[in-house]
């Protein structure tokens, strides 16, 4: 059975917390955050930069359609970082998401101030696999794509985009505390 608790790591670009939507508990057992539409929407509420489709309900989520990129997301992301070329599916499964809702730019006044937002006016599904494409497309021919990191920590597969050169756990409260606590067990009990 696969778990829906959500993985410890957010706040890393979009593309990344897209594919980190997809972990392995510490004890060995998968989670799938796009797995059933209620963990897929909480996600998504947990998403900064999303606007409207943060809020896309739960309905409208195609989770397979979802679970599909998120595969494509992470082959491009994981041959942009070691600098090979990604699968022709995943750049064709990219182009085409982002090409199915087109963004504009849509100018407004708020409070004495022009403002400029960016806007796709299909359905909000759609709309939701072209910003999350676009991410990637973003992420993916970035130069900093490269300083991407698996998480060193036992059982996890979450990916990071380090701050700091010497980060090496997706998040120290989990998988560096729990290394850490290993580390000290073997010293005390060899």
């Amino acid at each position: 059975m696969i778990e829906t608790t959500p993985p410890p790591l957010v706040g890393e670009p979009l593309a990344l917390d897209l594919v980190n939507t997809l972990a392995t508990r510490p004890d060995g057992v998968p989670v799938d955050l796009l797995s059933e539409p209620a963990s897929a929407a909480g996600w998504l509420a947990a998403q900064h930069g999303l606007g409207r489709l943060a809020a896309v309900h739960p309905g409208d989520l195609n989770l397979a359609a979802l679970r599909t990129l998120r595969t494509h997301v992470a082959d491009c992301v994981e041959a942009a970082r070691h600098s090979t070329a990604p699968g022709p599916a995943a750049l064709a499964a990219l182009n085409d998401a982002v090409r199915a809702a087109p963004a504009y730019a849509q100018l407004s006044w708020q409070d004495g101030t022009l403002i400029r937002r960016t806007e796709r006016s299909g359905v909000p599904g759609r709309d939701l696999l072209a910003e999350l494409a676009e991410a990637a497309v973003a992420l993916v021919t970035d130069p900093a794509v490269v300083r991407v990191r698996g998480c060193e920590g036992a059982q996890c597969r979450l990916l990071f985009l380090p701050a700091h050169p010497q980060r090496r756990w997706c998040s120290p409260a989990t998988c560096g505390n729990r290394a850490r606590v290993a580390r000290h067990y073997q010293r005390r009990h060899g």
